[in-house]
Order: structure tokens, then C-alpha cells, then sequence
């Protein structure tokens, strides 16, 4: 039994995916949450021992970047040792099976990718690399965090600069236009909308899984709290991510 759901919310939400051909995925923090990846507003978020107005927003960054470089060295192992949980892994499942068209995550880490989705749509970028602000430049961020210890905040190799920063969305910085585009095209296409491990209060992403269901798709939701979009779905699993996405993967074979 999986728990916080019942049997019968995990075979009607089922009978949806099987019969899905356009499905869209949106995923949030709540996914990476059981790979180790703290959440940044839930109970135990990284917002309440970190202030997100000194450490994540662009104002303050290309003011001192050092700010952000000394939270990113103490978190970076957590992140570096994260692997795909069993919910990314039924996500890329259920895409390979044709039930879902792509994947369009809030989550910066990479694990979606690593697990197998092949249309993944990053809406707020990737912290697996790091842009010089001056220049432009681009380089693996695992390289960025291994000279930290001697260089802080870190140099562009290539024009000396000290405004590395993350390909992540800060606060202050618009979505990446190409992605949040990309995304509502495929919401007002897909013919189910599942939604997993997303408060679905932060916006513009937010409006996604708005305006696929705007657009007539039946949404699912899985989540272990409420989400505003709740009274709106045609079934709710609350429960943890990991457990219920296997689950659901296996009722739709």
C-alpha cells in the first residue's frame, strides 16, 4: 500500500495516464526532496536557515557574489551525491511508454535528465553549469566548486572576472524566455497534466499546469500537502513522490 493514498485514487489517476498520448509532467521540488535535495519553502527549506534575498537574488549576487559562493561550497556535497529516485525513474518510464510527451521541471538539478527523460524542459535553467557574467563564458559547475577552497568567489578562466554564476533563475531575473515558451505550448497541447511535488505557488511557472487545464486536460496531482489547484483535479494522491509514481507507472503497463 502506498502510503497517503488509497487504491482507488491510484486506478483512477492510472486509467488517465493509459490513456494519455500528449501527457505533460510538472515536476518540482518535492521530487528531488527524496534524493536528498532539500526544498527551499517547505517545512525544513533551505529559505529557513538561508536568507534568500542575500544569497539568491541577482542584485545581490553581482554585488558580492562571495555571498552565494560560500552557501553553494557548504550545500554542494549534498547536491553532488544526489541520484534519480524511483519517482524520476517512473517519469522516464512513463514517457519511453508514449504516456507522457515531456517533462517541465522547476528543479535545477539535473536528476530528470539523469534518469532517463529525454524531453525535459529545465524552466528554471541548470545548476550544472556556471555563466561569467562578464563575459559569457561557460563551465561545468562541478570545476567551479572544486577551487573554491583556495578562490573566492571564483575567476572566469577566461577574462579574469569574479561574477560566475549558476545558469539557475535568481530572484530578480525573468525565466529563461525559450523554456517558459516552450512549456506553455506543450500544456496547451497535452492531454493530461500530472503534477508532482509542486507547492504550485511559484509563478510565472506556475501557470503551466493553469493553462493546461484551461485548455480542457485532466490534471492529476501528487503531492504530500495541498496545492491550490487541488479542487480542480480530477484525482489527488497525496503522498511522497517515490512511492506513488512506481506505482502508478506499474498500474499503466
Amino acid at each position: 500500500m502506498v502510503t497517503g493514498s488509497s487504491s482507488s485514487d491510484l486506478e483512477r489517476a492510472a486509467a488517465l495516464v493509459r490513456r494519455a498520448r500528449r501527457g505533460l509532467a510538472f515536476t518540482g521540488a518535492g521530487v528531488s526532496a527524496e534524493s536528498g535535495i532539500p526544498t527551499f519553502r517547505g517545512q525544513d527549506g533551505l529559505w529557513k536557515r538561508y536568507d534568500p534575498i542575500k544569497t539568491a537574488t541577482l542584485q545581490h549576487f553581482l554585488r558580492d557574489p562571495t555571498v552565494y559562493w560560500t552557501v553553494s561550497m557548504e550545500r554542494w556535497p549534498t547536491y553532488q551525491r544526489a541520484q534519480p529516485n524511483p519517482g524520476h525513474h517512473a517519469l522516464a518510464a512513463l514517457e519511453a511508454a508514449g504516456h507522457l510527451s515531456a517533462v517541465v521541471t522547476q528543479n535545477t538539478d539535473g536528476l530528470h535528465r539523469q534518469a532517463g527523460t529525454q524531453h525535459l524542459v529545465e524552466l528554471h535553467g541548470s545548476g550544472r553549469t556556471v555563466r561569467c557574467f562578464d563575459c559569457g563564458r561557460i563551465e561545468p559547475r562541478a570545476e567551479v566548486q572544486a577551487r573554491l577552497d583556495v578562490e573566492m568567489p571564483p575567476i572566469c578562466r577566461a577574462c579574469g572576472g569574479t561574477r560566475l554564476k549558476p545558469t539557475v533563475t535568481f530572484f530578480g531575473e525573468g525565466l529563461p524566455a525559450s523554456a517558459i515558451e516552450e512549456a506553455l505550448e506543450l500544456a496547451r497541447r497535452c492531454d493530461l497534466i500530472l503534477v508532482v511535488g509542486s507547492t504550485l505557488q511559484v509563478y510565472p511557472a506556475a501557470q503551466v499546469p493553469r493553462v493546461a487545464v484551461e485548455c480542457g486536460a485532466p490534471l492529476i496531482v501528487v503531492n504530500d500537502e495541498p496545492t491550490p489547484m487541488d479542487v480542480e483535479a480530477a484525482v489527488v494522491v497525496q503522498g511522497l513522490s517515490g512511492e506513488i509514481l512506481p506505482a502508478l507507472q506499474a498500474l499503466t503497463r
